[in-house]
Protein backbone atom coordinates (compact mmCIF):
# COMPACT_ATOMS: atom_id res chain seq x y z
CA UNK A 1 0.00 0.00 0.00
CA UNK A 2 1.41 3.43 -0.97
CA UNK A 3 1.65 5.56 2.12
CA UNK A 4 3.31 8.74 0.45
CA UNK A 5 2.99 10.83 -2.26
CA UNK A 6 5.72 9.15 -5.13
CA UNK A 7 5.59 12.28 -7.56
CA UNK A 8 2.87 12.10 -11.13
CA UNK A 9 2.85 9.89 -13.73
CA UNK A 10 5.68 9.66 -16.23
CA UNK A 11 3.96 11.43 -18.92
CA UNK A 12 1.02 14.12 -18.03
CA UNK A 13 -0.58 16.44 -20.40
CA UNK A 14 -0.56 20.17 -19.70
CA UNK A 15 -2.73 21.41 -17.19
CA UNK A 16 -5.20 23.83 -18.80
CA UNK A 17 -4.00 27.46 -18.13
CA UNK A 18 -7.08 28.97 -16.58
CA UNK A 19 -5.40 32.67 -16.25
CA UNK A 20 -6.96 34.20 -19.24
CA UNK A 21 -10.48 33.34 -17.98
CA UNK A 22 -9.24 34.02 -13.79
CA UNK A 23 -10.72 37.90 -13.65
CA UNK A 24 -14.13 37.17 -14.23
CA UNK A 25 -14.79 33.48 -13.17
CA UNK A 26 -15.58 34.95 -9.58
CA UNK A 27 -18.34 36.17 -11.23
CA UNK A 28 -20.14 32.56 -11.97
CA UNK A 29 -23.28 31.63 -10.06
CA UNK A 30 -22.81 29.06 -7.26
CA UNK A 31 -23.56 25.47 -7.12
CA UNK A 32 -27.49 24.49 -6.11
CA UNK A 33 -27.29 24.62 -2.28
CA UNK A 34 -29.92 21.92 -2.35
CA UNK A 35 -27.52 19.59 -4.09
CA UNK A 36 -24.01 20.03 -2.03
CA UNK A 37 -26.08 18.92 0.80
CA UNK A 38 -27.38 15.97 -0.83
CA UNK A 39 -23.88 15.06 -2.01
CA UNK A 40 -22.25 15.58 1.50
CA UNK A 41 -25.29 13.64 2.52
CA UNK A 42 -24.65 10.48 0.21
CA UNK A 43 -20.72 10.58 1.02
CA UNK A 44 -21.17 10.60 4.66
CA UNK A 45 -19.49 13.37 5.54
CA UNK A 46 -19.31 15.16 9.16
CA UNK A 47 -18.27 18.65 10.28
CA UNK A 48 -14.40 18.75 11.02
CA UNK A 49 -14.02 15.83 8.27
CA UNK A 50 -10.80 16.34 5.75
CA UNK A 51 -12.18 17.50 2.00
CA UNK A 52 -9.83 17.86 -0.93
CA UNK A 53 -11.28 20.04 -3.44
CA UNK A 54 -9.23 19.38 -6.60
CA UNK A 55 -9.39 21.92 -9.94
CA UNK A 56 -10.74 24.81 -6.75
CA UNK A 57 -10.48 27.59 -8.96
CA UNK A 58 -11.70 30.49 -7.15
CA UNK A 59 -13.48 28.79 -4.25
CA UNK A 60 -16.90 28.15 -6.18
CA UNK A 61 -16.95 24.98 -3.97
CA UNK A 62 -14.40 25.75 -1.69
CA UNK A 63 -16.29 27.92 0.15
CA UNK A 64 -19.28 26.02 0.54
CA UNK A 65 -17.36 23.13 1.86
CA UNK A 66 -16.03 25.00 4.20
CA UNK A 67 -19.72 27.44 5.44
CA UNK A 68 -20.47 23.47 6.25
CA UNK A 69 -18.11 23.05 8.67
CA UNK A 70 -15.24 20.82 6.89
CA UNK A 71 -11.32 21.00 6.40
CA UNK A 72 -10.70 21.67 3.31
CA UNK A 73 -7.27 21.76 1.64
CA UNK A 74 -8.05 23.07 -1.93
CA UNK A 75 -6.00 21.85 -5.22
CA UNK A 76 -5.73 24.53 -7.94
CA UNK A 77 -2.84 24.32 -10.94
CA UNK A 78 -3.96 28.26 -12.09
CA UNK A 79 -1.60 30.95 -9.94
CA UNK A 80 -4.03 33.55 -10.84
CA UNK A 81 -7.19 31.26 -9.75
CA UNK A 82 -5.38 29.90 -6.91
CA UNK A 83 -5.39 33.49 -5.57
CA UNK A 84 -8.32 34.33 -6.20
CA UNK A 85 -9.65 31.11 -4.19
CA UNK A 86 -7.53 32.55 -1.12
CA UNK A 87 -8.59 36.37 -1.14
CA UNK A 88 -12.31 34.98 -0.89
CA UNK A 89 -11.54 32.08 1.54
CA UNK A 90 -8.76 34.15 3.71
CA UNK A 91 -11.48 34.62 6.81
CA UNK A 92 -11.87 30.57 6.99
CA UNK A 93 -9.78 28.83 9.72
CA UNK A 94 -9.59 25.38 8.38
CA UNK A 95 -8.40 25.92 4.66
CA UNK A 96 -5.30 25.37 2.51
CA UNK A 97 -4.41 26.11 -0.84
CA UNK A 98 -1.75 23.53 -2.83
CA UNK A 99 -0.44 24.14 -6.34
CA UNK A 100 -1.71 20.58 -8.38
CA UNK A 101 -4.00 19.19 -10.65
CA UNK A 102 -5.88 16.23 -10.60
CA UNK A 103 -3.74 14.02 -11.76
CA UNK A 104 -1.14 14.74 -9.40
CA UNK A 105 -2.06 16.37 -6.41
CA UNK A 106 0.67 15.99 -4.36
CA UNK A 107 -1.35 15.45 -1.37
CA UNK A 108 -1.09 12.47 1.12
CA UNK A 109 -2.34 8.98 0.85
CA UNK A 110 -5.46 7.81 2.46
CA UNK A 111 -5.77 11.43 4.03
CA UNK A 112 -9.16 12.71 2.95
CA UNK A 113 -13.02 11.62 3.70
CA UNK A 114 -13.78 13.31 0.02
CA UNK A 115 -12.32 14.41 -2.84
CA UNK A 116 -14.28 16.82 -5.16
CA UNK A 117 -14.48 18.26 -8.74
CA UNK A 118 -16.46 21.40 -8.96
CA UNK A 119 -16.74 21.64 -12.85
CA UNK A 120 -12.60 20.53 -13.27
CA UNK A 121 -13.57 16.47 -13.82
CA UNK A 122 -13.33 17.59 -17.13
CA UNK A 123 -9.97 19.20 -17.75
CA UNK A 124 -8.38 16.16 -16.18
CA UNK A 125 -7.13 13.10 -17.74
CA UNK A 126 -10.13 11.22 -16.08
CA UNK A 127 -8.88 7.71 -15.36
CA UNK A 128 -5.53 9.33 -14.13
CA UNK A 129 -7.88 11.38 -12.13
CA UNK A 130 -9.67 8.63 -10.35
CA UNK A 131 -6.34 6.92 -9.71
CA UNK A 132 -5.08 9.93 -7.80
CA UNK A 133 -8.44 10.35 -5.91
CA UNK A 134 -8.36 6.73 -4.52
CA UNK A 135 -4.55 7.12 -3.70
CA UNK A 136 -5.56 10.01 -1.46
CA UNK A 137 -8.87 8.61 0.24
CA UNK A 138 -9.52 7.15 3.42
CA UNK A 139 -11.08 3.75 3.06
CA UNK A 140 -14.65 3.97 2.54
CA UNK A 141 -13.66 7.60 1.11
CA UNK A 142 -16.37 9.45 -1.60
CA UNK A 143 -15.44 10.65 -4.80
CA UNK A 144 -17.85 13.41 -6.54
CA UNK A 145 -17.85 15.38 -9.51
CA UNK A 146 -20.02 17.98 -10.48
CA UNK A 147 -20.80 20.61 -12.57
CA UNK A 148 -23.28 24.11 -12.96
CA UNK A 149 -25.40 23.59 -16.41
CA UNK A 150 -27.16 26.96 -17.62
CA UNK A 151 -31.13 25.10 -18.44
CA UNK A 152 -31.02 25.31 -22.39
CA UNK A 153 -34.57 25.58 -22.57
CA UNK A 154 -35.33 28.54 -21.11
CA UNK A 155 -36.28 31.14 -23.32
CA UNK A 156 -33.16 33.70 -23.44
CA UNK A 157 -30.95 30.67 -22.69
CA UNK A 158 -32.13 29.01 -25.56
CA UNK A 159 -31.84 32.18 -27.77
CA UNK A 160 -28.08 32.56 -26.34
CA UNK A 161 -27.44 29.03 -27.60
CA UNK A 162 -28.33 29.46 -30.75
CA UNK A 163 -25.89 32.59 -31.41
CA UNK A 164 -22.76 30.79 -29.77
CA UNK A 165 -23.63 27.70 -32.51
CA UNK A 166 -23.92 30.35 -34.88
CA UNK A 167 -20.81 31.76 -34.29
CA UNK A 168 -19.21 28.18 -33.63
CA UNK A 169 -21.13 25.61 -36.06
CA UNK A 170 -19.09 22.76 -34.53
CA UNK A 171 -19.50 24.17 -30.92
CA UNK A 172 -18.94 21.01 -28.44
CA UNK A 173 -19.40 21.06 -24.73
CA UNK A 174 -17.24 17.90 -24.44
CA UNK A 175 -17.73 15.73 -21.59
CA UNK A 176 -18.82 18.14 -18.94
CA UNK A 177 -22.42 17.42 -19.95
CA UNK A 178 -21.62 13.75 -20.11
CA UNK A 179 -22.89 11.33 -18.09
CA UNK A 180 -19.98 10.05 -15.92
CA UNK A 181 -21.29 7.12 -14.85
CA UNK A 182 -19.03 4.67 -17.15
CA UNK A 183 -15.92 6.40 -16.67
CA UNK A 184 -16.14 6.03 -12.78
CA UNK A 185 -17.30 2.42 -13.20
CA UNK A 186 -14.66 1.43 -15.75
CA UNK A 187 -12.49 2.41 -13.23
CA UNK A 188 -12.56 -0.35 -10.96
CA UNK A 189 -11.98 1.60 -8.45
CA UNK A 190 -15.01 2.76 -7.33
CA UNK A 191 -18.77 2.09 -6.33
CA UNK A 192 -21.43 2.50 -9.09
CA UNK A 193 -21.84 6.16 -8.37
CA UNK A 194 -25.13 7.89 -7.20
CA UNK A 195 -26.57 10.87 -9.35
CA UNK A 196 -28.31 13.66 -7.54
CA UNK A 197 -29.11 16.73 -9.45
CA UNK A 198 -31.25 20.08 -8.73
CA UNK A 199 -32.40 23.43 -10.21
CA UNK A 200 -33.02 26.54 -9.01
CA UNK A 201 -33.14 30.21 -11.07
CA UNK A 202 -30.35 32.42 -9.42
CA UNK A 203 -31.19 36.51 -10.12
CA UNK A 204 -28.14 37.67 -11.10
CA UNK A 205 -26.79 41.31 -11.37
CA UNK A 206 -26.90 41.09 -15.73
CA UNK A 207 -23.58 43.33 -16.35
CA UNK A 208 -21.76 40.25 -13.95
CA UNK A 209 -23.09 37.56 -15.66
CA UNK A 210 -22.23 38.53 -18.83
CA UNK A 211 -18.96 39.60 -17.78
CA UNK A 212 -18.27 35.41 -16.43
CA UNK A 213 -18.74 34.78 -20.13
CA UNK A 214 -15.66 35.76 -20.39
CA UNK A 215 -14.49 32.93 -18.04
CA UNK A 216 -15.72 30.22 -20.15
CA UNK A 217 -12.81 28.49 -21.42
CA UNK A 218 -14.99 25.56 -23.47
CA UNK A 219 -16.46 28.36 -25.82
CA UNK A 220 -13.18 30.39 -25.42
CA UNK A 221 -11.03 27.54 -26.50
CA UNK A 222 -13.37 26.75 -29.74
CA UNK A 223 -13.82 30.74 -30.75
CA UNK A 224 -10.32 31.81 -30.73
CA UNK A 225 -9.80 35.58 -32.18
CA UNK A 226 -13.78 35.45 -32.15
CA UNK A 227 -14.24 35.21 -28.05
CA UNK A 228 -14.35 38.58 -27.39
CA UNK A 229 -16.83 39.53 -30.18
CA UNK A 230 -19.06 36.63 -29.19
CA UNK A 231 -19.30 37.37 -25.09
CA UNK A 232 -19.86 41.00 -26.75
CA UNK A 233 -22.86 39.65 -28.46
CA UNK A 234 -24.29 37.84 -25.94
CA UNK A 235 -23.71 41.24 -24.07
CA UNK A 236 -25.78 42.85 -25.93
CA UNK A 237 -28.82 40.30 -26.20
CA UNK A 238 -28.97 40.50 -22.41
CA UNK A 239 -28.78 44.04 -22.45
CA UNK A 240 -32.23 44.17 -24.63
CA UNK A 241 -33.88 41.17 -23.00
CA UNK A 242 -33.21 41.49 -19.45
CA UNK A 243 -32.24 45.00 -17.85
CA UNK A 244 -30.47 44.99 -14.98
CA UNK A 245 -30.79 41.56 -13.55
CA UNK A 246 -31.47 38.55 -15.46
CA UNK A 247 -32.97 35.39 -13.75
CA UNK A 248 -30.67 32.56 -15.07
CA UNK A 249 -32.19 28.51 -14.21
CA UNK A 250 -29.11 26.49 -13.22
CA UNK A 251 -29.30 22.85 -12.83
CA UNK A 252 -25.89 21.35 -10.49
CA UNK A 253 -25.75 17.67 -11.39
CA UNK A 254 -23.11 15.83 -9.87
CA UNK A 255 -21.88 12.37 -9.10
CA UNK A 256 -20.98 10.58 -6.11
CA UNK A 257 -18.57 7.19 -5.65
CA UNK A 258 -17.52 5.45 -2.44
CA UNK A 259 -13.85 3.85 -3.22
CA UNK A 260 -14.55 0.09 -3.59
CA UNK A 261 -13.96 -2.59 -1.23
CA UNK A 262 -9.99 -3.75 -1.75
CA UNK A 263 -9.04 -1.61 -4.05
CA UNK A 264 -5.73 -0.24 -1.78
CA UNK A 265 -4.34 -3.63 -2.23
CA UNK A 266 -4.81 -3.76 -5.93
CA UNK A 267 -2.04 -2.94 -8.30
CA UNK A 268 -1.82 0.49 -10.02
Amino acid sequence: MVSEFTGPPSVLPPAVDYSPFATTYQDRADYVPSVVDALLRVAEVRRGDAVCDIGAGSGHLTEPLLQRGFHVDAVEPTPAMRELGERRTHGYPHVRWYEGRGEASGRASEAYALVTFGSSFNLTERPLALAETARILRDGGYFACLWNHRVLDDPLQARIEELIHDRIPVYSYGVRRADQTDVIVRSGLFETPVVVSGTQVFRLPSQAWCDAWASHSTVGQQSGNGFTGLVDEIRELVRAEAGDFIDVPYTTKAWVARLSRGDKDAPR
